[in-house]
Order: structure tokens, then C-alpha cells, then sequence
């Protein structure tokens, strides 16, 4: 296996692991932790997966995301507690956006159940989810379901989105950073987000600390749109800080 082999094995393996350990690729390739620490830095100079202590974890761009499966499945203690402090941002809110992903759907169940919501959103998973309940008004966008995420996209959703008027966003992310602000790999998802951020009088970012310093394909938001970035506390409090230089209340649970 030559090098350019072994780098496309453990790009794979990250992918479909989530995460890969610099001892156990050692083991599993034949060669030296050295080695795959060097191919490990090939890979994050090419974009493709994020390296640390140990081991690194896959970047999502326009050649790869993740499923909403998936997604369920990394980091649940962590998104839990992000959802949680997420909703307790609600405010007098009448009306919420909640967005596609894991992290919002939590987010849709900790929302209260004992006063009147009208909550608009792209991911057929919250809306499921939030359609029995008897104070709370589900408007579901219309357009092409993207099978992996189960949230719709294209001018059908973006359409809808462009008559409202939201009180509160909560927003996801494929990727945050201060150079780059807020990406996501796929262009009509990005198309979604940003006119969810045009015409949301409040914008929430939630999602765990790997997605911080990532960078996907296609921008929809600045850093500078959002009151607040609710994460957990693997995001270091010096990181949290330099973002909300920029900004927004940094909420780290």
C-alpha cells in the first residue's frame, strides 16, 4: 500500500468511525504512529480531516456530510446539555425557527410545552416531533427532501421562508470559524440557512466543539449575526472568548 493508498484508507475509516485513533491505524496499516501522524497532516493541509490529541476526526465539505443517522449517534451527552441551554434562550418568542440536524431537533423537544408556539422548519424529524402537541403550531417548509439530513431545500423552502418574520432562529452548522463564519457543504442547504439568518430577528448558533474551526464549502452567516453560540466545554474558554470578540454571548455547558 503506498502512501497515497493508505491516506485514502484512513480518510475512509475516519468517515465512517467518526473518528480515528493514531494507535489503532498504526496497528491496522503496519506502519509507525509517526507515519500516520505524517499522513494525518497531509490530510487536515488538504481540508479533509481535523487532527488532535491522539487521533483526528473527518471535516464535512462538498465531497462528504454526514446523515442525520449518523449524527444521532456522536457526542449525545454533549448536544443534550447544548439543547437544553439552548431553549432557555426562548425569551418572549412567538415565533422559532428550528433547523435540520440532531442538535435542533433536541432542541425542538426542550421547547415549552404550556404557552403558544409557532415553530417553522425545514427538518421533517421536528416537525414530526412537534405536530402532536397541542400548543404548538408546526409549519413545515415545502421542497426537495434530502434523504440523508430528512429537511427540505430549494427555492420551494426559500419561497416560504421570504413571507415570514421570525422571532428566534436556533441554527446549525456544518462549520464555524472566525475567518470564515458559518459553512455547510451543500448549496441549497446554504441557500435555506441564509435567508433563515435574513429574515430571523434573533439568531442562536448551537453545535459541540469539533464544529469550531472547521470550514465547509459553501458560506451562509457571519460569526456577527448571532446574539448567541451555544457549545459544550471542549471548545477551550480562551477559543470561546476570541469569538465573542466578534459579537455574540458564548455559552459553554
Amino acid at each position: 500500500m503506498d502512501a497515497e493508498e493508505r491516506r485514502r484508507e484512513i480518510l475512509d475509516a475516519a468517515r465512517r468511525a467518526g473518528s480515528v485513533d493514531v494507535g489503532k491505524l498504526a496497528a491496522d496499516l503496519g506502519v509507525s504512529k509517526e507515519t500516520v501522524r505524517r499522513d494525518l497532516r497531509v490530510l487536515e493541509d488538504h481540508g479533509l480531516v481535523r487532527r488532535t490529541h491522539g487521533g483526528a476526526y473527518p471535516v464535512e465539505s462538498a465531497g462528504f456530510e454526514t446523515t442525520l443517522a449518523f449524527r444521532t449517534t456522536m457526542h449525545v451527552p454533549e448536544k443534550s446539555r447544548i439543547a437544553a441551554a439552548a431553549a432557555e434562550l426562548l425569551g418572549d418568542a412567538e415565533t422559532v425557527f428550528i433547523d435540520e440536524g440532531f442538535t435542533p431537533q433536541l432542541i425542538a423537544e426542550a421547547l415549552p410545552r404550556d404557552r403558544p408556539l409557532t415553530v417553522i422548519t425545514a427538518s421533517l424529524a421536528a416537525a414530526g416531533g412537534l405536530a402532536t402537541r397541542e400548543n404548538t403550531t408546526v409549519l413545515l417548509l415545502g421542497g426537495r427532501v434530502r434523504g440523508g439530513t430528512m429537511a427540505t431545500v430549494d427555492h420551494w423552502a426559500t419561497h416560504m421562508l421570504s413571507g415570514f418574520v421570525i422571532d428566534l432562529a436556533f441554527i446549525g452548522a456544518n462549520g464555524i470559524s472566525r475567518q470564515y463564519g458559518l459553512t455547510t457543504p451543500d448549496p441549497a442547504v446554504s441557500e435555506v440557512k441564509a435567508r433563515v439568518v435574513k429574515v430571523s430577528r434573533r439568531k442562536v448558533f448551537s453545535g459541540v466543539h469539533n464544529k469550531f474551526g472547521a470550514v465547509s464549502f459553501c458560506r451562509f452567516a457571519d460569526v456577527s449575526d448571532f446574539e448567541t453560540i451555544v457549545t459544550d466545554t471542549g471548545l477551550p474558554l480562551t477559543e470561546a472568548n476570541r469569538y465573542s470578540l466578534l459579537g455574540p454571548q458564548i455559552i459553554r455547558v
